[in-house]
This record gives C-alpha cells, structure tokens and sequence, in this order.
C-alpha cells in the first residue's frame, strides 16, 4: 500500500493518507497514527462513520451467533430443559450490538471470519440472521469458540456455516433407515423374549448405532484399518450386534435361564465382554478391524486401557500419526462430568508418549444419571465442560434427528483425521427405561418420564420423514422391519443350541499362537530366563557408562555410574541395577520396554537413572539401555518425545557402543 501511495495518493484511504504524509514529514509513529477508529473515519463523508459501525455491528453479531448459538439450539429431543441453569436460554439481541429491526433489510458486506455467505459478498441482515441461526440454533450446537487455533475455529465454520453443507443423498437416508431399524428392533426383540431381564438397553438413544457406524465408514475412507472401542454397560449389546457385529446368537444365548453363575457370559457379564471382529467396511471397500475392549470394572475405567491398546496397536504398525489406527470412546453424562479418570484421560491425551493421535469421545447423554438430576449432579451448564480443558471441539446435537447426527458424526471423524487432536460428540437423548429394565425411574424423575411415556420413538418419526419425502414407500419400510425381525428370530432358534455357550466370541484382543507352539497346545511351564554372565556383565557395563561422547552428566550422577561399575566388577548388584540388567537382557531378545509414568526415567528414589540429562544442554538426554546391542528392541519412558528420533550425526560414540534410534514409544510388555 506504501509502494502505491508516492504515484497515487488516492488509491489509498484518506486516513491512510494523512498517516503516509505525516510520516514523511518526520513525524514519529505514534504521533503519525491517530486511533484506529479516528484514523478510518478522518475525513469521512457524512453517513460513513455510521456505516462502517453498522458492519462492525454485523460481525458483531455473527461472533455473538459463533459464541453462543449452542445456548438456543434445539437439543433436547424433550424439550424440557436448558443447557444453562437459567430459566431462558441467552439470546442474541440486535440492541446488544447497535442495530434494531429498521436494519432487517438493509444489504451488508460479509466479513471473512464467516461461510455464512457462500458464493455471496453481501446479505440482507435478515437472510444473515436466519443463515446464522440455520448453522447454530438448529439441531445442532457447536462450541468452539474457545479454540486458540484461528486454522481449526476456520474449519469448523466451514463445516457448519457453509449454505446447504447438511444434505444427503437417498441412498444414504435409506442406509441411514436400515441402521436405525437394527438399532430400535434389536431392543424390541430382547425386551419381548426376555422383559423381566436386565439388559440396560438404548432405548431413547437408538441414533447412537448409525453414529458409531458414521464415525467408522468416515475414518475407514480416510484410511485407519484399525479402530479400538471402549464403553460402559448402556448399549453395549446393542453396539456388540450392529456395530462390532457379533452373532445374534451368541448373545442371545446369554440370556438363558439354565445359565449358571459359573457359565462364561451368564448375569451381568454379558454388558462387560469385549469384541473383536474384522470384516469389509461396505462404504469404503477396505478391510477394517473393531475392537470393543472387556470393562469388568466401573463405568469409563476402561478409557485409559483403550488408549493404552490403541497406542500399542500404533507402535508396532508404524503408525506414528494414527492414520491406520484409531480409538473411539463411549460415555454416560454423569460419568463424563463425575468420573476424574475421564479428566486424567483427557490430560494425557496430547502429551508426546501418550496420545494416540486424537480419539473421537461420544457421550451419551440421558440428562440423567442414575437417579440424579443434572442440576444437583455439575456445576457446569454441560456434562461436557471437562473436554475444554484440550480445547476439543464439542459439537451438541439432538438424538431424535437422525440426519443431524450422521452429519455432526462425519464431521468429528473428519476432524481427527485432519488435526490428529480429541473431538466430542454430545449426543443429547433420554433414557425411556430406568437406569436398568427393573428400576422404576418415576421414583425420582416423575415430570420427565410423564414427558418420556408421550415421547413418540426416533425411528418412527424418522420414517415418516422419509416416507413424506417419498425416499422409501410405506411397504418398503414395513419390509425392512420384517426381514431384521426373522433375522433375530432365527438367531434365538439357533441360540437354544447347547454348542453355542461354548463358542469363545468374547476377546477384545485375540492371541491366536498364545496357547499353542508349532500347532500344539503350549503347556504351562516356564522356560528357564536365565542369561549368561557375560552378557549380564555387558548390560552392567552400559549401565554403568555414558555412550555418548561430549555429554555432560551431574557429578553426583558420576558417583551412581561408578557404583554400578563397582558393583558388576565384584559380581554383585542391587535392586536398581538387577532391574536393570531384566529390561537390558529383554531387550537384547528383542522385547519392547516401556516404562510408564512420571518420574520413572530417574526413579522416585534416584535409584534408576536410565535416562541422562546434559547439564549444559536443555532437553539434550541420553538413553543407555538403547546402546545394549545393534539389533535389539526399543526401551522408551513417558518423558521424551514420541517421535523416532536419530542421534545428530555431530555426535560421536564411544568406542564399543552401538548406534541406536532413540525411538520414544508407545506400549508395555509384562516380563518374569
């Protein structure tokens, strides 16, 4: 703009001129800029000032709608309560932001912070209103605004604000359909053959299986091979036939009553057993692997031991992105908001040798938890609150729209793939049952389950939308209900079979050589682990050694490493170093060694030390159980970065020392 001014002082603004002419007259800087109002406005025609405040008051007003249009969504698939504790919702108000309804029909410049406009530079404020709250006061709310990344708040606005984004073919509406109708006529099923049997089923939430299924098809067509699920007991067995696909009649069987409490499956293991299937993802054409992991224990503790398989899974991949493999969890509202392991989990999931690349969390949200209101349970307006704390994206959306839930979905899948962080999908449902088929919810909750008892079911609200639109015809609809319902039937004839009880579809991670060698059964004794002096005199040299020439140690670490030597030259040792020579001898074999947790690469007691630190260069360190030999297995620990790095070339080894990657990783193996 300066280089354009000398030739032609018009083509600048006036404010911008009269800064260049001061400017050149030797004016400093801040007597040369006026205030950034002052200077747009200097010698502005009558009605510009008033214009350029009228445009500011727009994007104002769109900002407002960025922030807060999550507030006046419409989530509750109820309609009975608010996502703040307030009796109304907080509304965008034209006076808040200098315009009134005299404006409604004025034209105005869209600013580039917005989609809203499309291929459009201007709009009516009442067309920029209504797009505004197409994007945010719908079934769906976005909260995102609290992102410090100007790329990812710019990605989300075009995933959301973009005029007529939200469409779908009718192919995927009836794809869509069919996935809704084996959700809701499953829980039917069990409820009509076993009603006096707790199954903690998904009634209310039935979206919740084409959203699973959204989540997979997108990230199986942006390419992971591998995707590792945890959950709790609500829907599980519902997720275990339509999303991991395990036989009907394997869980059926479960339900019988000569089941002993012996039996594998019999009670209330049936809502704990993992999965683990692989099979061809329709929608991409590729293979794909599903896990749902075990949960014997309490509501999300499963989390952490999913991202700990997840994060194995990619490390003997390859996969130092988590392109190939991903993790997917599931949560109630109450234990989102309530559990701390949730929060812990949150905390760990971008550091270096933790994160797993970005997992997709999808809260079921019953606005219940077992008994207690939400209101008495938080503080904070949304079970989801903890999630901020990553600055995740959080996308709220309504369980009885179908359509804005696979949308909402494949945009959360989109985003992992694209920025490799968290994202969370606020499902907001209601639970039609109690906290178990036997449980009486009334007790407690008698406005929202008089409320629930009128509510008409997703899937019957969804087809007669489709049928309006004349995607799929009445008899069509009624045809699909009726071949899943002999589907189901056949597989309960066939679940009455003794053989089936003893079929082992349960493991979430199956080793198929564990229990055998070389095709026979393997037999429970343990070979001798014992190793050779001489090589356990060479792990305690390397232990007692700094491989890396031109590496300054603390001197009081000096005194250690002299220790050690002492103490293998007298062919004795002590705990740290006995433990040192069973990681050193696993890796030698070729064993991967993680240490994992704070403080463990120097030890609680300083009696480790398999890390050295460079008193004289910050983050400079030195790993010495990765000079043991040339060939053997990676030792990392949770303080180092997660990518494989070299050893700059300008360092030089000692002699006897073998070159190693320090590659910083991601699982643990047990060892004797």
């Amino acid at each position: 703009m300066y280089a354009a001014w000398p030739e032609n002082p018009g083509s600048v603004h006036k404010s911008w001129d009269a800064f260049f002419q001061n400017a050149s007259a030797g004016a400093p800087a801040s007597a040369a800029q006026q205030n950034p109002g002052e200077q747009l406005l200097a010698g502005a025609q009558p009605g510009v000032e008033k214009l350029v405040e009228d445009h500011l008051a727009v994007q104002s007003l769109i900002r407002a709608y960025q922030v807060r249009g999550h507030h006046m969504a419409k989530l509750d698939p109820l309609g009975i309560s608010c996502v703040d504790f307030d009796d109304t919702p907080c509304p965008v108000d034209l006076q808040n932001v200098g315009l009134d309804s005299g404006d409604m029909d004025r034209m105005f410049r869209i600013p580039k912070t917005t989609f809203i406009g499309g291929k459009e530079s201007a709009l009516t404020l009442r067309e920029i209103i209504r797009r505004l709250e197409v994007a945010y006061c719908q079934h769906i709310g976005v909260e995102f605004m609290f992102i410090n990344d100007v790329e990812q708040c710019q990605w989300i606005r075009q995933k959301f604000e973009t005029p007529g984004i939200m469409r779908f073919t009718a192919e995927e509406k009836r794809t869509l359909l069919a996935r809704m109708i084996r959700s809701t006529r499953f829980e039917e099923f069990l409820q009509r053959k076993w009603s006096s049997e707790k199954r903690f089923g998904l009634e209310g939430c039935e979206s919740l299986i084409p959203a699973l299924k959204t989540i997979i098809d997108r990230s199986s067509q942006n390419g992971v091979e591998s995707v590792i699920m945890g959950m709790s007991h609500r829907g599980r067995l519902n997720v275990l036939a339509n999303v991991v696909r395990k036989d009907l009649d394997q869980i059926f069987c479960q339900f019988d009553p000569k089941l002993e409490a012996a039996d594998e499956g019999s009670g209330d293991v049936k809502y704990h057993l993992g999965m683990y299937h692989k099979r061809m993802n329709r929608v991409s054409d590729k293979q794909i692997t599903i896990s749902l992991m075990a949960n014997p224990s309490h509501l999300e503790a499963v989390d952490p031991v999913v991202q700990g398989k997840t994060k194995a899974e990619q490390f003997y991949s390859g996969d130092s992105e988590g392109k190939k493999v991903m993790s997917i969890l599931l949560h109630g509202d109450a234990a989102f908001a309530g559990q701390g392991v949730v929060y812990e989990t949150f905390h760990l999931s971008d550091l270096p040798s933790y994160t797993t690349h970005g997992t997709v969390h999808v809260v079921v949200n019953n606005q219940i938890g077992f008994t207690t209101d939400p209101r008495m349970a938080r503080s904070s307006p949304y079970p989801t609150d903890v999630a901020r704390v990553v600055n995740a994206p959080i996308f709220h959306v309504n369980g009885d729209d179908p359509e804005a839930v696979m949308y909402v979905c494949g945009v959360a899948a989109d985003w992992r793939n694209t920025f490799h962080k968290d994202v969370v999908i606020d499902l907001v449902c209601y639970r039609r049952n109690g906290h178990n088929e036997m449980d009486e919810p009334m007790f407690t909750q008698p406005l929202m389950y008089k409320q629930i008892k009128k509510q008409k079911g997703v899937l019957q609200k969804f087809a007669e939308k489709l049928i309006a639109e004349g995607v799929v015809t009445t008899p069509e609809y009624e045809e699909q209900i009726a071949a899943y319902d002999k589907i189901c039937e056949d597989a309960f004839a066939h679940s009455k079979d003794e053989k089936i009880l003893h079929i082992k579809h349960w493991l979430d991670s199956p080793w198929p050589e564990f229990f055998t060698l070389d095709g026979q059964p393997r037999t429970l004794s343990c070979p001798s682990t014992g190793i050779g002096e001489d090589e356990l005199r060479h792990i305690g040299d390397i232990a007692a050694s700094v491989p890396v020439e031109d590496f300054t140690i603390h001197g009081g670490l000096s005194r250690v490493l002299k220790g050690r030597s002492n103490m293998v030259a007298q062919r004795v040792c002590d705990w740290a170093l006995a433990e040192y020579m069973a990681f050193g001898s696993l890796l030698k074999q070729g064993v991967h060694v993680r240490l994992s947790g704070q403080d463990v690469e120097r030890g609680t007691f300083s009696h480790r030390h398999h890390v050295l630190h460079d008193q004289n260069v910050d983050k400079r360190t030195c790993v010495p159980m990765n000079f043991i030999s040339a060939d053997q297995a990676p030792y990392t620990g949770p303080e180092h970065s997660s990518a494989a790095r070299a050893v700059p070339a300008d360092v030089q080894r000692r002699p006897g020392c073998f070159p190693r990657q320090f590659v910083f990783t991601v699982t643990f193996k047990d060892f004797e």
